[in-house]
């Protein structure tokens, strides 16, 4: 198959078409344009992604867990995920802390600047404050309470409540493996059947994933520059140093960090992960969600890691709502960076303090709203910096929050490759058919049914 027919050379053309449509439309004044005739296609895609997120959720635990031999084994699997997601979270935030204090961006930001900043994202920030302010009033166990619905329906129907949705799916695959199996069996079978159904899904919507993706990095452009396109330059020149800083700490945990867990504790290549895994980080960098790239994620470490489906759907749907590596760097960096332009010196132990909460909140943030910022609102008033420096990097969040999704994605599926290989499910990479659909695209037989085309043996 030609390299310009595979799905991810495509998605990699979209991004840097959209990249320079963005820039081309900010400067022509084609805001409205881009707005109301290209974005939608962003949303479309990106409201694809997140219809199926709950039901594979639902349907990847639910048989993950009951299929489980007993319960030892599920705990087993479960504190080994949870235990390597708050390592590297850990390692993420101390090597942030690292970076900044290195580099120190703040000192860069012309006082002007942060005037100008402050007073045009005033408004975003006490909206900001105010939900911070909520989620800081909380008792200290209600992140626990809200993990547990009152109505599952309820919870199932917003995607911000996907923590819920992984309680209560964990709660019948439990359920199920501890009643008699002959009873148990006919539900398995729905669920086995609702997962093999989005599976087949994800395979349509990502035949569509280069034109949602085209238009969501066009609207971003075009939403960054507003009316005043030079301000993208300007914002990017002052803010570039921060944004470096954070560029370069994801890049040592994308590059560094996780190539040396899979190379200690796996027989799985740098070669074949990075390849394997690149379709579902191409996904994550456009939407710039977690959630909504999971049906990629799986499908990615399941037929080109060679991850079990017993182990992926249960450390990937967990990651995507606690595993937030990229997140938590991002956090470090931003409230250093903060404290640095308005002059405010953090000792050792306040940034220790940065450590620990963002550890903490990584877990308990996905039922609160904007959850990156309004977590690093909570830090900025743990350490004492005004909460309102979050305007001086409103303006570059969204790029960063691009680029850290992808950082969480690849986390997700190194731990699932290390969860695997320490259980005995670490499998050769399949590269099945379902794989070549979803990875290349699908052809059209002449009877209308879906086969894909073989691709050439490599020989090299």
């Amino acid at each position: 198959m030609p390299w310009y027919r595979k799905l991810h050379w495509q998605i990699i053309l979209a991004l840097l078409l959209g990249l320079i449509y963005g820039i081309v439309a900010a400067t022509q004044g084609w805001i409205d344009f881009t707005a109301n005739w290209i974005a939608p296609f962003g949303e479309i895609f990106l409201n694809l992604l997140m219809l199926i997120a709950i039901p594979l959720i639902l349907a990847s635990l639910v048989t993950g867990i009951a299929s489980l031999a007993d319960v030892k084994k599920l705990s087993r699997i479960g504190g080994k995920t949870i235990a390597i997601y708050l390592v590297t979270t850990t390692i993420a935030l101390v090597i942030g802390l690292t970076i900044v204090n290195i580099m120190e961006p703040g000192s860069f930001v012309p006082p002007e600047l942060r005037e100008q900043l402050e007073q045009t994202y005033s408004e975003e920030v006490a909206e900001r404050e105010d939900i911070a302010l909520e989620a800081a009033e909380r008792g200290p166990l209600q992140p626990l309470v809200d993990i547990v619905p009152r109505n599952f329906f309820n919870a199932a129907s917003d995607n911000g409540n996907m923590l819920q949705v992984v309680f209560v799916a964990m709660l019948i695959g439990l359920g199920l493996m501890l009643i008699p199996r002959k009873k148990a069996q006919p539900l398995i079978d729905v669920f086995d059947s609702l997962n093999e159904l989005v599976i087949r899904l994800v395979g349509m919507i990502m035949l569509t994933a280069p034109l949602g993706v085209f238009a969501l990095i066009a609207e971003t452009i075009t939403s960054i520059a507003g009316d005043q396109p030079g301000q993208v330059m300007e914002l990017l020149g002052a803010l570039g140093y921060y944004m470096i800083a954070v560029a370069i700490g994801l890049g040592i945990m994308v590059f560094l960090v996780y190539p040396v867990i899979l190379k200690i504790f796996t027989p799985r290549s740098v070669r074949t992960f990075f390849p394997g895994i690149a379709p579902a980080q191409f996904v994550a960098f456009s939407t710039s969600s977690s959630g909504a790239t999971l049906p990629v994620t799986m499908e990615c470490a399941e037929k080109n890691l060679g991850v079990s489906e017993e182990v992926s759907s249960f450390v990937l749907p967990l990651g995507a709502t606690i595993n937030m590596d990229g997140t938590a760097l991002y956090q470090a960096v931003a409230a250093v960076f903060i404290a640095q332009t308005l002059g405010i010196d953090l000792s050792l132990s306040a940034q220790l303090s940065i450590v620990l909460v963002a550890v903490l909140a990584s877990i308990g943030t996905a039922a609160v709203p904007s959850a990156g910022i309004v977590m690093l609102v909570i830090i900025l008033e743990t350490v004492g910096v005004p909460a309102a420096g979050i305007a001086l990097i409103l303006g570059v969040d969204r790029p960063l929050d691009m680029l850290r999704t992808m950082n969480n994605i690849t986390g997700d599926a190194m731990v699932a490759c290390v969860v695997a290989e320490t259980e005995g499910q670490l499998n050769q990479p399949s590269g099945d058919r379902l794989s070549k659909e979803v990875l290349e695209g699908v052809v059209e037989d002449g009877d209308g049914s879906a086969s894909v085309e073989p691709e050439p043996t490599s020989t090299s």
